[in-house]
């Protein structure tokens, strides 16, 4: 979703702290820069795997590979479709401070769509049959495939991991940090 709220507190909070950066509130399919940027961050997502197609969610890798300069790099964190297809589906419990939440993930191998669904339940409150919504339709993408994506696009991917700890990307690790660089 494009939330103003978040690019408004971004801004405010970039103020507070004299930080020099500027927040745009867009759908991302719509931006525009060409050849500006020495680094385009895409964290949490950052709407990829979120858009109606496959042809929609490629408008997201034009835009960042247009936006960066000739050497700028790219650092995307996305879920793994390779931990995905390993793993999935796959039923999860939590235990948080108030309750706990039950984690259903669905996979569709031929698609590559994952669905999640969760039920929160508070500690001391009757337990009983949990029905479990699924949420959005969430493409995922394999490390091959982005691979692949962004050299179509005159980039090359140099780096892959599944945490910020540098642990080397695999089918082990559900995060997918991709590290690209404009050629």
């Amino acid at each position: 979703y494009i939330t103003k709220v978040y690019i408004e507190d971004a801004n405010k909070t970039a103020q507070t702290e004299n930080i020099d950066a500027n927040f745009i509130c867009e759908d991302i399919r719509d931006i525009s820069f060409c050849g500006e940027f020495d680094v385009v961050l895409n964290m949490a997502d950052g709407a990829i795997g979120y858009l109606e197609s496959d042809e929609e969610n490629a408008k997201i890798f034009d835009v960042i590979a247009r936006a960066l300069k000739p050497g700028g790099k790219s650092f995307m964190d996305i879920q793994s479709g390779d931990y995905a297809s390993a793993h999935f589906p796959q039923k999860l419990w939590d235990a948080g401070e108030h309750g706990l939440t039950l984690s259903l993930f669905e996979w569709d191998p031929e698609s590559k769509i994952m669905l999640y669904g969760q039920n929160d339940f508070a500690y001391g409150d009757k337990l009983g049959k949990p029905d479990m919504p699924c949420g959005n339709p969430t493409r995922l993408y394999t490390q091959k495939e982005i691979e692949e994506i962004m050299k179509s696009r005159g980039m090359k991917l140099f780096s892959a991991y599944c945490d910020y700890n540098g642990t080397l990307a695999s089918e082990k690790g559900f995060q997918l940090i991709a590290c690209s660089k404009k050629l």
